[in-house]
């Protein structure tokens, strides 16, 4: 497995808990400088965008487990942990979702040439997506695109189709914690510099599926959004509560 520590000498945030599994109090700016940082240093890091549901499913699930303890670095991806946070007493800004991520990845891209890779979501999505982002941030550099539709057993096959194309940035939407695990099983064999599990992000950047409306966003109902245009997300919902319940039951820090 390759390594996936970060370099001596990165300037990194705070590292604090919630229900016994880590997070980071970082901004989007600091994301940002870290991910520059990221691209020129040594081995793969793993970032981790970690929502509410995340967590509650860590507390049963090796996966889980493995990519919060694996990643170096583990953003606010919902409001869930921002809550939390701010609960706990080390309140942070806001949130540093996948989407976000995925756009400062490419204005990254077009500013230093690094290349990037996107896997995952339904056959074509992934093209469109790097198609679209593409147009928005001119002198972005794609380095290939390809579905998740595919079963562990290829992964090393399809690690080394992708490895071939030299990315430095390796975007992942096969859900959590498959696209996590997928970055660190295969990070040897790719070399990219950033590994990134972003969910729907793909999803939304092809124009497939819709953001919420920034007043949906502000008032912290995107779960509700996400649900009502795909019913399937009802299980990450029922962890809501869960997740509510025994964050107010754990003591500040």
């Amino acid at each position: 497995m390759a390594e996936v520590a970060v370099t001596p000498g990165i300037q990194l945030p705070e590292r604090v808990e919630i229900l016994g599994f880590p997070i980071d109090r970082v901004t989007l700016d600091e994301t940002r400088r870290l991910m520059r940082d990221y691209l020129a240093s040594d081995g793969t890091k793993l970032i981790l965008t970690a929502d509410s549901n995340a967590y509650i499913n860590a507390a049963t699930d090796d996966g889980y487990r493995r990519m919060f303890r694996e990643a170096a670095l583990i953003t606010p991806d919902s409001a869930g942990p921002v809550w939390a946070l701010s609960r706990l007493g080390r309140p942070v800004p806001g949130r540093v979702s996948g989407v976000d991520l995925v756009e400062c990845l490419c204005q990254l891209s077009a500013e230093t040439g690094a290349r990037m890779y996107f896997l995952g979501s339904a056959p074509g999505i992934a093209e469109l997506a790097a198609k679209n982002l593409a147009e928005r941030f001119p002198g972005m550099v794609v380095a290939g695109a390809r579905d998740g539709y595919f079963s562990k057993d290829d992964d090393t096959r399809i690690a080394q189709e992708i490895a071939e194309t030299k990315p430095d940035v390796l975007v992942v939407a096969m859900g959590m914690p498959r696209q996590e695990l997928f970055i660190l099983d295969t990070a040897e064999a790719i070399g990219a510099k950033i590994g990134i599990g972003v969910g729907g992000s793909l999803d939304v950047h092809s124009g497939t599926v819709k953001r919420a409306p920034k007043v949906i966003q502000k008032i912290k109902m995107e779960w509700l959004w996400r649900l009502l245009l795909n019913p399937k997300k009802i299980a990450k919902v029922r962890n809501l509560p869960v997740f509510y319940w025994r964050v107010r039951r754990s003591k500040p820090l």
